[in-house]
């Protein structure tokens, strides 16, 4: 077994934090083994002047797959040896070279709200100003609140939740709680009453339930991704896995795939257990617009309840 392991990452804080997280563990579990670092700049990152879909278009790939591509190929060519990613970000069906192998206890799985106003979505006036840059959640907005205005919001997370709070351009945004929580914007337990965000007293923050507001798949969890084969780095990635988010972000990774969505698809979908039984729960908005498909399934296994709740949508 190797006794240096390099983990790759992106450079933003918030991926940095889960580098972290990570080397963390797998230091605890291996205390011989040096796991050294390499922090690697991705397209998404390097352009954040435009949209998602606009950077994806110009580099041949679907949306989120701009944070992955760098880091994809200092694994084909052997500068890492594991990719920490937000597992939200990846695609479905990984290249054949590697294989996502692991992931970490999962972090809170809801989108949050951030206004300027207090009062959640329903405190919005007609016609506010609501910056995201994922379909997902724009559709959303405009299936529960069809009288506010979609704007596209780019950035990291301290940069988006500054935008918010410190220019006019927006009068509320979109984020994952797993971010906020992890970057120290948010406790991970929400306090009562009214909840402002760190740092921002003049922002305001309203976590939207599952039930209400489909998160995307495997939000919330850090996925690890290897070269094929590498028998050393499957059984580091291995040692740390977490089977109860396995469980989970596999079923709903596998609905995503069979319904042939990328990270771009407007498809929210959430999951949890209850003993030995995966409840999994589905929104699927049509292309065209319209109300939005929604279904349940449970089973035991993650992707025979996945391929459930498929053909009960299909």
């Amino acid at each position: 077994m190797r006794k240096v392991i390099i983990i790759g990452t992106r450079g933003s804080d918030l991926a940095l934090v889960q580098a972290t997280a990570t080397e963390g563990l797998l230091r605890a579990a291996f205390p011989d083994v040096v796991f050294r670092r390499e922090i690697i700049s991705t397209t998404g990152d390097r352009r954040t002047d435009v949209s998602l879909a606009d950077v994806a278009k110009a580099e041949g790939t679907f949306d989120k797959g701009v944070f992955i591509k760098e880091l994809e190929e200092a694994l084909a060519d052997g500068s890492i040896d594991i990719a920490v990613h937000s597992l939200k970000d990846m695609p479905t069906v990984v290249d054949a070279r590697f294989a996502m192998v692991a992931t970490l206890e999962r972090a809170p799985v809801r989108d949050v709200l951030l206004t300027k106003t207090g009062g959640g979505l329903a405190g919005l006036k007609p016609g506010a100003k609501v910056g995201t840059s994922s379909v997902r959640r724009a559709k959303q907005i405009e299936f529960l609140r069809p009288d506010l205005e979609l704007l596209d919001l780019r950035g990291n997370v301290p940069t988006r939740v500054m935008k918010l709070a410190e220019h006019q351009d927006y009068d509320a945004i979109l984020l994952a709680e797993a971010g906020l929580v992890r970057l120290g914007f948010l406790p991970e337990i929400a306090p009562d009453g009214d909840e402002t965000v760190n740092h921002f007293p003049n922002v305001h923050a309203t976590r939207l339930p599952e039930s209400d507001f489909y998160p995307a798949a495997g939000q919330g969890a850090i996925g690890l991704e290897i070269r094929d084969g590498d028998a050393d780095a499957l059984a580091f990635a291995k040692a740390i896995n977490h089977p109860a988010t396995w469980a989970k972000a596999t079923a709903e990774r596998e609905f995503l795939r069979l319904l042939d969505g990328g990270c771009h698809t407007p498809v929210g979908v959430y999951s949890y257990l209850d003993g030995e039984t995966i409840r999994l729960f589905a929104r699927v908005f049509p292309d065209e617009g319209g109300t939005p498909r929604t279904g349940h399934a449970t089973g035991t296994d993650p992707i025979k309840t996945a391929h459930e709740l498929f053909h009960t949508l299909t």
